[in-house]
């Protein structure tokens, strides 16, 4: 039984995306406790990549700041290991495909299951080659997340029918950050991924404020907000965690509107 199931347990889902080591992995651990404590469900841990190609400025600035302050993904599985002692909810990687080749698949995923992380993004594997990946993810129990784009149509019921832990649908065309409003047909898409499985979904990709939260969340079971707490890191530096759990809460609250 998938781990990541507890974070739609409690209504609708709020998970935050943080980079690891940006500033440093100090903040880092105080931003994730700040995010769990204020009513995030989920965290999104962002393994930092030198050319993150889904991500936007924002995010990619969190990347050459985690890089360049010397954050390795070795430190990043030490860094988890201490965390999981006081955040007990679900927690996966975002990452790239890149950052599990380099590393040894078998060694980086049997290394998740070590430190209790409980699920894989990888925005750059293309759903037709993530047998690379799959087999060694369910030897470990760790749960390869699909993500569903507005480009995947006819592929929409394909994924979603051998999808696990939760589905990541993708808001908008292009990269990561944040946007005024949202344009793609969501419901549609939602609506075919019903029809295809159980899995929860959340939608990520540009949303940012409490009112773009609640009307995301009346069609979808959470909803996945990144450039927006990088933000405030990237803002307030080593003071943002204060910041992300008065963010965190004001982004709950707005979901637990659609219960």
């Amino acid at each position: 039984m998938s781990k990541i199931a507890n974070a739609f347990e409690n209504g609708k889902a709020f998970i935050a995306f943080i980079t690891c080591g940006d500033p440093d992995l100090d903040t880092t651990a105080a931003a994730v406790i700040e995010a769990a404590q204020n009513g995030a469900d989920l965290i999104e841990l962002g393994i930092p990549f030198s050319d993150p190609t889904a991500e936007g400025p924002v995010i990619q600035g969190a990347n050459l700041r985690a890089l360049s302050g010397g954050v390795t993904t070795d430190r990043i599985f030490a860094f988890v290991k201490e965390i999981r002692k006081l955040v007990k909810i679900p927690m996966v990687f975002m990452t790239y495909a890149n950052v599990v080749f380099s590393y040894g698949a078998e060694d980086f995923i049997s290394t998740c299951k070590d430190i209790e992380i409980d699920g894989l993004i990888l925005p750059d594997l293309p759903f037709e080659e993530k047998d690379e990946f799959l087999p060694i993810c369910r030897k470990y129990d760790i749960d390869l997340i699909s993500l569903i784009a507005p480009t995947s149509e006819n592929r929409i019921a394909m994924i979603a029918k051998e999808a696990e832990g939760f589905i990541y649908i993708v808001s908008s065309l292009g990269v990561t950050g944040a946007r005024s409003e949202i344009k793609t047909d969501l419901e549609s898409i939602v609506k075919t991924v019903r029809q295809n499985t159980n899995i929860p979904c959340a939608i990520g990709f540009g949303i940012s404020t409490p009112e773009q939260a609640g009307k995301i969340s009346e069609i979808s079971d959470g909803v996945i907000v990144g450039s927006a707490i990088v933000k405030l890191i990237e803002k307030y530096g080593k003071n943002s965690p204060e910041h992300i759990g008065k963010y965190v809460r004001e982004m709950k609250n707005a979901l637990s509107r659609n219960i």
